[in-house]
């Protein structure tokens, strides 16, 4: 009795029993609909922040939260950049690297390959290589000892295992009492790792500082330093700090500006696939008009009497107004409360779906990704829920617009 009549008589009208089922059968086909586009919205984005996480760890596993090198490409006194770089709280960890593209051959096998030159020890603090080793270690990586850690698909190329030998072909030259020759050097591969990611695994290969220094002629310069930050996210705003503290002198990037077209496309391909997913909610948005514009039609005379009684024409329009949000709350209430706990628990799901059909739906020699994983974020889903529910009230504006515009005269006049 306390409720606002309009209130009240919206809600009455849900309750009451319908002359036209076939209205009563539109509006749960609206509810069904508004809650799979929710639904589908929290899982498919879901997965996707997964996947984005999951790519994002394999990358900065071979590459680090930012680096910093000369303008020129070098770095002189590196010992005195890694201390300098260090007074910064918000750095965990620092080491040199050099990057040098050259050519591995064993016997007729050749291909192309991306060398860095570490300190191992260093190497294992900025990133995650050594836990990603199959064979080997880094630390197997000894000054003077001339060895080499391949990615897996590389030393498959090569057909090369632990213990085996490559040579390494530079593009640099060497002026022999025969001509111009290129530089090359025999190397013992003593380890394998593999990382998940084509471009890594069948590309990187790591060997120590001091032989990459000796092979590329480097003496005691470097390409630059790699970094390990507090916080990955962070790193825009750290780099910018740290360039500050080095000055112009320096060139300082963060991963995400490493790998921004890369990035840059996931984030692109899932606003559209929210936009995609959303014209699914605009579908069972239409069935709400449709459902709203057929109940009007049924309830024509009853709105005739409240207008002849005095009601307003706007709470006539908020009448309508709360029978469509009802079907677009209850829709979205119900999509969030299914979408939720399949997408925390998709890995299970998927997993017992591949047992029943005897079928891997992504294979591991095929995608680099073959586990699907979900990153369920509270402030998406609400995002989303939000956007559904939106929808569903700009559905029930015209039709209650069109309630609003009844005639007592004309509705009534065959009563």
């Amino acid at each position: 009795m306390f409720q606002p009549k309009e209130l009240f008589i919206g809600l009455r009208y849900i309750r009451a029993r319908r002359k036209n089922h076939f209205v009563s059968f539109i509006a749960f086909i609206s509810i069904a609909g508004v809650a799979l586009g929710v639904f589908s919205l929290i899982v498919v984005l879901s997965v996707m922040n997964g996947f984005g996480n999951e790519l994002r760890d394999r990358t900065l596993s071979m590459t680090s939260h930012a680096t910093v090198s000369g303008y020129d490409g070098y770095l002189s006194d590196w010992s005195a950049a890694i201390d300098k770089v260090k007074k910064n709280n918000e750095v965990v960890a620092a080491a040199p690297y050099i990057r040098k593209e050259v050519m591995l051959s064993n016997g007729r096998r050749v291909s192309g390959s991306l060398i860095r030159g570490i300190q191992p020890e260093m190497e294992t603090t900025v990133s995650l290589v050594e836990s990603k080793m199959i064979s080997g270690s880094l630390t197997d990586l000894k000054s003077g000892e001339y060895g080499l850690v391949l990615g897996r698909e590389l030393a498959n190329t090569l057909g090369v295992y632990e213990g085996d030998r490559v040579t390494v072909i530079t593009p640099q030259a060497s002026i022999t009492a025969v001509g111009v020759m290129p530089r090359l050097r025999r190397f013992r591969v003593v380890g394998v790792f593999e990382v998940g990611m084509h471009q890594f695994d069948a590309a990187m290969a790591y060997m120590h500082i001091d032989d990459a220094a000796k092979l590329f002629s480097y003496k005691d310069k470097v390409n630059g330093i790699r970094l390990k930050l507090t916080d990955l996210f962070e790193a825009p705003r750290i780099t910018r700090d740290i360039e500050k503290d080095f000055g112009e002198d320096y060139w300082v990037k963060d991963w995400s500006k490493q790998h921004k077209n890369f990035f840059r496309a996931l984030q692109t391909e899932k606003t559209v696939m929210f936009i995609i997913l959303l014209m699914m909610v605009s579908v069972a948005a239409l069935n709400i008009v449709s459902t709203l514009m057929m109940t009007v039609t049924d309830k024509e005379s009853d709105i005739a009497i409240l207008r002849a009684l005095g009601m307003r024409p706007s709470s006539v329009m908020v009448i309508f107004i709360i029978q469509g949000a009802f079907i677009g709350l209850f829709g979205t209430l119900i999509g969030v409360g299914a979408g939720v706990p399949v997408a925390l628990n998709v890995f299970e799901i998927v997993s017992w779906l591949e047992q029943i059909f005897s079928t891997d739906f992504l294979p591991s020699d095929v995608y680099y990704v073959s586990d699907i994983t979900a990153d369920v974020k509270v402030s998406e889903v609400l995002t989303y829920a939000l956007s559904a529910f939106s929808v569903t009230i700009l559905a029930t504006i015209y039709p209650a617009w069109r309630a609003s515009r009844t005639l007592p005269a004309e509705a009534l006049r065959y009563e």
